[in-house]
């Protein structure tokens, strides 16, 4: 027997691809370190995007290149040390 649209049947309610009973609201609000951990992710999965295609023509580029990819490494770097000094990857 199909179960009604006001009385959701067991396999509904099961927790789908978690594999846990929810706990809170879908609507509940996140911490906003959690995103800023996220962009933070994001950031350094697009340097090694952009560091291999780099490390592929070193020779062909020259120091030149290798002076420009430092900059944006200690760019970088420098944001990372700003983040980690300002307390946004503390976890309480």
């Amino acid at each position: 027997m199909l179960a009604g649209p006001r009385r959701p049947g067991a396999e509904k309610l099961s927790p789908y691809e978690c594999g846990f009973e929810a706990f809170e609201d879908a609507r509940a609000r996140f911490d906003v370190r959690y995103y800023l951990l996220a962009i933070l992710f994001i950031i350094f999965d697009l340097e090694i995007a952009f560091l291999f295609p780099w490390a592929v023509v070193f020779k062909q580029i020259g120091i030149v290149a290798l002076i420009e990819m430092a900059l944006f490494l200690l760019l970088l770097v420098i944001g990372f040390a700003y983040v980690w000094k300002k307390g946004a990857l503390e976890w309480e």
